[in-house]
């Protein structure tokens, strides 16, 4: 449930698949029983959740006047952000590689800061979203490992 959690913030860990797997083992131990309902519920949850993280992103930065470049910019931001300045690269690799590729599609420097804003504010949702599913799957998990 730990990795969960952090998985919300690492990207090359997936969060919610992580706590979901967590709220799997414990369902398959003898001291506690979640209904089939339940499971299937956050298995929808989950998977919903992981493609979310993969749309909101694209759809701030074009929501905030960002083009294909810009799109393109913030997935190569956030991957080199990962590796070459983390952990605070992935919060602002995005954005700057938002902020190049529109540079590089020819708009201009407000423009492509707009862009760069909407890239971070989709990051920040799809992170924000993450941790609130994660941390409702901990809270179960907990909640009925106590109670057995």
């Amino acid at each position: 449930m730990i990795t969960g959690i952090l998985g919300c913030i690492l990207p090359f860990i997936p969060g919610p698949p992580m706590s979901y797997i967590g709220i799997l083992l414990l369902h398959f131990t003898t001291g506690v029983q979640f209904s089939n309902r339940f499971l299937l519920i956050w298995a929808i949850v989950t998977v919903v959740v992981v493609a979310l993280d993969y749309i909101i992103p694209i759809w701030g930065t074009k929501k905030f006047g960002g083009s294909k470049q810009g799109v393109w910019g913030s997935v190569i931001g956030l991957i080199a952000g990962m590796f070459f300045f983390p952990p605070f690269g992935i919060i602002i690799g995005p954005f700057v590689g938002a902020v190049v590729g529109e540079l590089i599609a020819g708009k201009n420097s407000n423009a492509a800061l707009k862009s760069g804003f909407g890239s971070f504010i989709g990051f920040l949702t799809g992170t924000i979203l993450k941790l609130i599913v994660s941390g409702m799957m901990t809270w179960y998990f907990f909640k009925e490992l106590l109670i057995s």
